[in-house]
């Protein structure tokens, strides 16, 4: 049997889809019993490349707004950092996926 090799031939390939991380926002809310110090101390000890300056303008955010995201990024690590900061005492608000 021979193969005519005139006619067009297609390989298809699979498609490849790159699937990003999942991420997400850890987010810190106000409350009436973690102080300014405390939670800027706790940003400070667990949010990597948190700088003093930074903590504390997110801790007076928290106080003034109710709420704000203190770190965004995958998944596994929003999980991780939450953890954290729950252990420290801060309340937290439920992790967003983005």
């Amino acid at each position: 049997m021979e193969l005519s090799t005139t006619s067009p031939t297609t390989v298809l390939e699979p498609k490849t889809v790159k699937q990003k991380y999942p991420e997400a926002r850890v987010i810190v809310l106000d409350d009436n019993f973690n102080t300014f110090q405390h939670v800027a101390n706790s940003l400070l000890a667990i949010i990597p490349g948190m700088s003093e300056n930074r903590s504390w303008a997110l801790a007076i955010e928290v106080d003034q707004s109710g709420s704000t995201e203190v770190w965004r990024g995958n998944f596994e690590q929003a999980e991780f950092y939450h953890e954290q900061l729950v252990s420290k005492g801060l309340t937290m608000a439920p992790i967003e996926r983005t």
